[in-house]
């Protein structure tokens, strides 16, 4: 990808606190890691994009909804998730209190606007 289309992207709100999580190693990245920190109670929130996998996405609800954590899909893709931490990804779950918050504030007002 380009440098260009790289700073625009960036200037996704969403996307910068994502990436500013994985600097500060607040975030776990994949779908069985995801899965074990939902379980074992060490993620507050997670986030998959809207073209995740329909079988991996049941397997998350299904680990979420047992432990009561918050699950949102983002409508971004593994492509633009993954030029914002680095890593190529479908679904991410954040470990911080104070980053789950905001995230969720910012996906909220996103749903907001979108209605």
């Amino acid at each position: 990808m380009t440098k260009w289309r790289r700073k625009l992207q960036m200037n996704d709100r969403l996307l910068s606190i994502l990436g500013l999580c994985r600097r500060a190693g607040k975030i776990v990245i994949g779908t069985d890691p995801v899965i074990e920190s939902v379980t074992t109670g060490k993620s507050f929130i997670v986030l998959m994009t809207k073209d995740f996998s329909a079988n991996s996405k049941k397997n998350i609800l299904k680990a979420s909804n047992n432990s009561s954590v918050k699950t949102f899909v983002i409508n971004r893709t593994k492509d633009e998730l993954g030029m914002a931490i680095g890593k190529y990804c479908a679904v991410v779950s954040i470990t911080d209190r104070g980053f789950s918050d905001k995230i969720q504030e910012l996906i909220l007002k996103e749903q907001e606007q979108e209605e």
